[in-house]
């Protein structure tokens, strides 16, 4: 069986014959890779992955890799990922000539968020062999893009915003041309692959007549070893895996952490990935975007600048590092599907926290796995409205800041239920992300799809 892979990135293993730089998102991807090509014998399964990559990479034929004893063939396409809700018809022409020369019997598209996803769907003729994965939905991720923000901040500019033209009404309007590109996608597709009652919903409502088929997500291979102890952490600290963006929710922790500290004087938030508080040089504070000036302001209204760090991107090392030294991982996020982060920090043993939002429910139990709080709501996505919501943007600010507040006195004021969580959640995860039954599945479902697409001929 010939199956082709469509990625959202270069993976590692073909970056470093290419002597290139790489990412470690979705690192979950390359942990899949590696498995189905240390079991081709086993499988029958030729792989071929196509990704977006440099100009030099992306012409004439596929080149073949060597991964230790396998090899499988690589295929490079411009596209502007700096611009994901710009569609450029160009990648249709360079997507058809990477199936013209493979031939495969599957398409899989990994995530539905970026243009060649929509180009594939469109250029391949057999969609009931096209497989399309849901990570996230940029278009029910438009409608909570705000996340309760002071309408002074949405319609707020800084210097940086106008120099980028990146506004966030702008970029909001961007997940929106995303999302009507990856709602025609999945429209498309013949099969679909998720994992949460939330992302069923919506594959269903968007395409019922689409084959939906289960499957988790492995983690990446660091995070099945090791496991967290009260002892070792740093007490009453709190992890946050990104905040970049209103999505992740940030300025509801920040509003939260008065409260928590009022409880615990000691409290401490570390937040992943980019900072953009602008915390340093003259440089970096004029590069402030709207959401980043409205975090320092909540940082110095609070007196939290002394309690809260930004660790900037860490890989998947310093991660799974910093997890084990935190007293709790916190989920503050607007809408999610099932963040790799909570499940990071689930299968490590981690306290966890977590706004009770989009699929996080699928994967995590409240009340058993650890703490689910009232997190936002939209109005306009259908799965999870309140109806007749008559409160403000800034009462339901405050109330879901207080929830959370709420949920992380409640975690660290009973530390024996606290290690009854981490245990199960420890083993809940460790299901969920079961190496050997989601490569097990990934190959039923190839063979599923073979054997349907065959017997409808």
């Amino acid at each position: 069986m010939r199956v082709l892979w469509l990625c959202n990135f270069m993976l590692p293993m073909i970056a470093e014959k290419f002597h290139l730089g790489y990412t470690n998102k979705e690192g979950w991807v390359s942990g899949l890779a590696s498995m189905v090509l240390e079991r081709k014998e086993e499988s029958g399964i030729e792989l071929g992955i196509a990704f977006p990559a440099p100009e030099e990479l992306c012409g004439g034929k596929g080149q073949e890799i060597e991964n230790n004893t396998c090899s499988f063939m690589a295929f490079g396409f411009l596209e502007d990922t700096m611009h994901p809700h710009c569609y450029d018809t160009g990648l249709e022409e360079r997507l058809r000539s990477i199936v013209a020369e493979f031939q495969p019997d599957v398409i899989h598209c990994f995530g539905t968020e970026y243009p060649h996803t929509l180009a594939m769907c469109r250029i391949f003729s057999r969609k009931d062999r096209l497989l399309v994965g849901i990570q996230g939905l940029c278009a029910v991720y438009a409608n909570t893009y705000f996340a309760d923000l002071p309408q002074n901040v949405v319609k707020s500019t800084t210097l940086r915003d106008i120099l980028k033209r990146d506004r966030l009404p702008g970029q909001q309007a961007k997940f929106e041309k995303r999302g009507a590109m990856e709602r025609e996608a999945l429209q498309i597709a013949g099969n679909i692959t998720g994992r949460t009652d939330w992302d069923r919903h919506y594959a269903h409502n968007w395409n019922p007549n689409a084959k939906y088929y289960v499957m988790n997500e492995t983690l990446r291979e660091s995070f099945y070893q090791g496991a967290w102890r009260e002892e070792e952490c740093i007490p009453h600290s709190i992890f946050v895996s990104q905040g970049d963006y209103p999505i992740k929710g940030l300025h509801y922790l920040l509003l939260a952490l008065p409260k928590i500290r009022q409880k615990y004087p000691d409290a401490q938030v570390f937040v992943a990935g980019d900072c953009i508080v602008g915390n340093g040089s003259f440089w970096k504070r004029w590069k402030l975007s709207a959401y980043g000036k409205y975090l320092r302001k909540l940082l110095g209204e609070g007196g939290l600048w002394a309690h809260v760090t930004f660790l900037g991107r860490l890989n998947a090392q310093e991660m799974k590092e910093r997890y084990l030294k935190s007293h709790l991982f916190v989920c503050c996020s607007t809408i999610e599907n099932s963040p790799n982060s909570l499940g990071e920090a689930m299968v490590l043993g981690v306290p966890c926290v977590s706004a009770d939002v989009g699929g996080i429910p699928s994967l995590f139990t409240d009340g058993e796995d650890g703490l689910l709080y009232q997190g936002y709501r939209s109005e306009k996505n259908s799965y999870d409205r309140i109806s007749g919501d008559h409160r403000t943007e800034d009462e339901r600010r405050e109330e879901n800041a207080n929830a959370l507040a709420d949920a992380v006195i409640r975690m660290w004021s009973d530390p024996d239920q606290m290690q009854a969580y981490c245990k199960h959640a420890r083993e809940h995860a460790a299901k969920t992300h079961d190496r050997e039954e989601n490569y097990r599945r990934l190959i039923e479902i190839y063979a599923s799809i073979v054997e349907r697409a065959s017997s409808s001929r």
